[in-house]
C-alpha cells in the first residue's frame, strides 16, 4: 500500500538511462507526459506504455529504483484495444507496476499510469494536510487522466470504440484498489475506518497505524458528487483497501470487478478488505495469491525501500515475484479482453 518517502534517500530524482543490457524482443513503446490535475494549474505526471510498430528497439531502462522494458518515444500503433489506467498505492509511483503495464501494452492496450498528486513518494500532502479530500480526490484524479487522453488528438483517435464509447478499464493496487472500486460505484464512508480500527485495530495493525486509519473523526468526501465514472467498463483491484466502503453501495455496483488478494497480506488484512469487498460486490471474481505479501503486485525495486511492512522487495520464502507478475500480466490482459 505504501512506498515510504524514504524512497527519496534511495534515489533523489527519477532518471532515464539506457543500461548495457541487450535489446529484448518486445513491441512496447514508452513515453511520459503530464495532464492538468486542477483548473489552478497543477499537473498529473503520466507514464504511458503502448503497442508500437514492429522492429522498435526495446531496451531495459533504469528509472531510479524501478525501470521499464520498452522503446522510449517509439511511434505508437495506429490503433489500440482500449485505454487502461493504473492507480498506485499510498506514497507510490507511476513506475511501480511497469511489468503489468508492459504486459497489457504488448496485448495491444494504451496503459496510462499516473502519479497521484499529493499522494506519492515525493508528496504526501493530500493524506496529511488535506485528509478531508483524500477519498474524493484519488478517483477524480483518474477521471481527469481519462478526460485528458480522450481529448488528446495524439491518442484519442487510436483508442477502440463501440456503441458505448471508448473502451476504458482501470487497475489499482492497495489505495489504488480503493480508487478503482470507487470509479466502479463504491461509495466511501471514511468514518467506517475509525470504527473498524477501534474494533479490529489489533488484527489490522498496519492499516490502522496509518494516519487516515486512526482519526477519531475521519473526514467525509469533499464534494458529495458521485465518484463513479461510467466510462470505466471493468476494474481490477490488487490487494485493495476495502473497509472504507458503504456495503450497500457495493451491492449496487454493476461494473465488473476482479480482485486479486495476497493471502499473507499484513498491510490490508484480507478478511477486512479484499475478501470483504468480494462478499459484497455482486459482479466480482476473487483470485487468491498463495504465499504472497502485500507488495507482490509491484515490481521489486533495485534498492531497499523501507515501509511499515518491511522492504518493498521482500517476499516470503519460496515466492517468485517475477514469475507471478508474468502470469498476472497475462491474466489481467485476458480479463480486460473479455470485459472491454
Amino acid at each position: 500500500m505504501t512506498i515510504c518517502n524514504l524512497i527519496a534517500t534511495a534515489t533523489v530524482a527519477v532518471f532515464v538511462a539506457a543500461t548495457c543490457s541487450p535489446v529484448i524482443a518486445a513491441e512496447v513503446g514508452w513515453r511520459s507526459m503530464t495532464v492538468p490535475a486542477t483548473a489552478a494549474g497543477a499537473q498529473i505526471p503520466l507514464a504511458l506504455w503502448y503497442p508500437t510498430e514492429s522492429g522498435a528497439v526495446v531496451r531495459n531502462i533504469a528509472m531510479g529504483p524501478f525501470g521499464v522494458r520498452a522503446a522510449p518515444g517509439a511511434p505508437a500503433a495506429a490503433s489500440v484495444r482500449g485505454l487502461i489506467v493504473v492507480s498506485h498505492g499510498t506514497a507510490g509511483t507511476e513506475l511501480g507496476h511497469a511489468r503489468l503495464a508492459e504486459a497489457l501494452a504488448s496485448r495491444g492496450y494504451l496503459v496510462a499510469a499516473l502519479r497521484h498528486p499529493g499522494d506519492n513518494w515525493q508528496d504526501d500532502s493530500l493524506r496529511t494536510q488535506r485528509a478531508e479530500q483524500y477519498f474524493d480526490e484519488r478517483p477524480r484524479q483518474v477521471s481527469r487522466v481519462i478526460d485528458a487522453l480522450l481529448a488528446d488528438t495524439a491518442w484519442s483517435p487510436s483508442i477502440a470504440r463501440d456503441a458505448r464509447g471508448p473502451r476504458v478499464g482501470a487497475v489499482g493496487h492497495s489505495a489504488g484498489g480503493y480508487t478503482v472500486v470507487a470509479l466502479a460505484g463504491g461509495l466511501p464512508v471514511p468514518q467506517r475506518i475509525a470504527t473498524h480500527c477501534r474494533e479490529n485495530g489489533a488484527a489490522d495493525p498496519i492499516f490502522c497505524g496509518l494516519s487516515h486509519g486512526t482519526s477519531a473523526a475521519a473526514p467525509q468526501p469533499a464534494t458529495g458528487a458521485p465518484l463513479i465514472d461510467a466510462r470505466v467498463r471493468a476494474v481490477a483491484a490488487l490487494s485493495p483497501v476495502g473497509v472504507v466502503f458503504d456495503p450497500d453501495s457495493l451491492r449496487h455496483v454493476t461494473t465488473p470487478v476482479a480482485i486479486w488478494v495476497a493471502d499473507l497480506d499484513r498491510f490490508v488484512v484480507p478478511r477486512f478488505h479484499a475478501e470483504w469487498l468480494a462478499q459484497h460486490l455482486p459482479s466480482t471474481s476473487l483470485h487468491r495469491v498463495p504465499n504472497a505479501w502485500h507488495y507482490a503486485f509491484m515490481d521489486a525495486p533495485t534498492t531497499p525501500i523501507p515501509s511499515p511492512d518491511g522492504d518493498l522487495a521482500a517476499d516470503p520464502p519460496g515466492f517468485d515475484r517475477s514469475r507471478f507478475l508474468e502470469q498476472l500480466g497475462k491474466d489481467l490482459s485476458d480479463y480486460f479482453d473479455a470485459n472491454l
